[in-house]
């Protein structure tokens, strides 16, 4: 397989950022950028002899921004993509947080906006975007039907799903997306979640408390 995947786990709460390497083409593509995880992203990015073209948020809780203008400083030629609803967040996460933090995130703006329905493609990376509302306004997850992977950020988790009690958050909305956007993908489709463990929408769709 041309596209390689790798996860790291990073941050106080645990939370998954992902590169993904087309090594025909030497290029690569960051998903989220936890708190701390700047450092293995790069060391990673190195060693496969790629420079990340593109880091595409999720979504903009401050767990998945955190090192994102980091990143942003170590790769200057990288593009920032998010959704439009979620950007208000990654420009001002301070102003947006629900507890007081021990620590400062830094803001950025957005170097371009990924809506519903949209390919994003970088060498043998191709990735449509699926809009999935409900844990936050603009959450997106990433579908790439050729090596059927989901990047499904905080929307959809091994044996659970997104939580929406927080701002942004309406669990109709969550459970719309899920059922309608995602669930219509093949069960062989590898979900990449934010927090835990990979799974599959087959795994999802029959064992799910959630949404069963």
């Amino acid at each position: 397989m041309a596209v390689q995947i790798q996860a790291f786990e990073a941050g106080p709460v645990a939370t998954y950022g992902y590169l993904v390497i087309d090594d025909k083409a030497k290029s690569g593509v960051i998903i989220d950028a936890p708190l701390g995880s700047a450092d293995a992203i790069e060391a990673a990015a190195k060693e496969a002899g790629v420079i990340p073209g593109a880091l595409i948020l999720t979504h903009t809780h401050w767990d998945h921004t955190g090192d994102a203008a980091e990143l942003k400083r170590r790769f200057p030629t990288m593009l920032i993509y998010v959704h439009p609803n979620d950007e208000y967040r990654l420009r001002e996460p301070m102003a947006h947080t629900v507890w007081k933090l021990p620590f400062t995130i830094e803001g950025l703006p957005a170097d371009r906006y990924l809506n519903h329905g949209d390919v994003f493609a970088l060498g043998d990376i191709c990735f449509r975007v699926i809009h999935t509302p409900g844990h936050t306004e603009g959450g997106i997850c990433l579908y790439d039907a050729t090596h059927e992977i989901l990047f499904a950020g905080d929307t959809l988790f091994a044996g659970s799903v997104g939580r929406t009690d927080l701002p942004g958050g309406v669990w109709e909305t969550l459970l719309g997306s899920i059922t309608d956007r995602l669930l219509s993908l093949p069960d062989s489709v590898r979900v990449y979640p934010g927090h835990g463990p990979a799974t599959t929408i087959g795994a999802e769709r029959e064992s799910n408390p959630f949404i069963g």
